[in-house]
């Protein structure tokens, strides 16, 4: 099962509802995911040179300020810190892999959801709509977002299962399907390097982006590549701090929709979470085609 919702602003129009949007159509996905929902979205850039972080820690009531003050003394200045449940961003003037590495020595009892300029992950089990008012989607402005709402059928049912996957800076993939190929694939990339938090298959997907945009590839080619190497049958949605982009695999037994307007681009599992957006009866509807990449980007 699973639903995947993407909301994408073509013009600033939308930018001050992208979490209100985002929140209505996770909503709409509740009973084709209600074990735990999650979104990435992407706003407030952080510094240049710095890293923004999306932290989750499962102690309730984690001092998060005195983490910040750690990592201003041992690592680099944090000069915004916000705590949303049971997440946090934190802006640090450092690289990530200094920061990685000294939370994963001193810290490990925080895990990092995800890593860049622009994105921020949150994540939890429960229902969307308990997970959608507990951090408080509506809120977030930006310029775009995805989100999820998961049914496990593989693996546990933990936050740290749950979607959006982020394995690259400001990269993250939501997933609707099943790969087969995952545990092969797993083994190939570590070998690359790249580095995975759990067993499932949607985070080897993601890994799987990063490597092949580490090796200089842009996203369409690397969603290209995809359609050859990962075997199963899915939908993906990929976020980027420029844009997002969506692909069904060829067979596409998976079902999708888009919609685009002049302000706007939508994307979902299914048309109901669309018709809830202002403007929707106005949208080109189409069904994304089997094995077709489907982008957009700001400049």
């Amino acid at each position: 099962m699973c639903g995947i919702v993407g909301f994408f602003t073509k013009t600033p129009v939308y930018q001050p509802r992208l979490g209100a949007c985002l929140s209505a159509m996770l909503i709409e996905m509740t009973d084709r995911g209600p074990d735990s929902a999650g979104v990435a979205v992407y706003r407030n850039p952080g510094r240049r040179g710095g890293t923004k972080l999306s932290l989750f820690s499962p102690v309730e009531g984690y001092d998060w300020s005195t983490l910040g003050s750690d990592l201003t003394v041992h690592v680099g200045h944090v000069s915004s810190l916000e705590v949303r449940a049971s997440h946090a961003v934190l802006d640090v003037a450092a690289e990530f892999s200094a920061v990685k590495d000294w939370l994963a020595a001193h810290h490990p009892e925080v895990r990092v959801m995800s890593a860049g300029t622009h994105i921020e992950i949150f994540k939890e089990k429960g229902l969307p709509g308990l997970v959608a008012g507990r951090f408080r989607f509506d809120e977030f402005a930006g310029t775009h977002a995805l989100g999820h709402t998961r049914m496990a059928t593989e693996s546990a049912v933990t936050t740290e299962h749950s979607h959006p996957f982020s394995t690259g800076l400001d990269l993250c993939l939501v997933h609707n399907g099943s790969l087969s190929n995952h545990n092969r694939l797993r083994r190939r990339l570590e070998r690359e390097s790249i580095e995975f938090q759990t067993d499932n298959d949607s985070e080897v997907a993601s890994g799987y982006l990063t490597w092949r945009l580490s090796q200089g590839a842009s996203l369409d080619e690397a969603l290209e590549a995809a359609i050859a190497d990962l075997d199963g049958f899915y939908t993906f949605a990929v976020g980027t701090k420029e844009g997002f982009a969506v692909l069904r695999d060829p067979i596409a037994c998976k079902h999708a929709v888009l919609a685009e307007t002049d302000d706007w681009v939508a994307m979902a599992t299914e048309y109901r979470s669309i018709a809830v957006l202002p403007g929707a009866e106005d949208a080109r509807i189409w069904e994304p085609a089997p094995g077709r990449i489907y982008s957009w980007a700001h400049a």
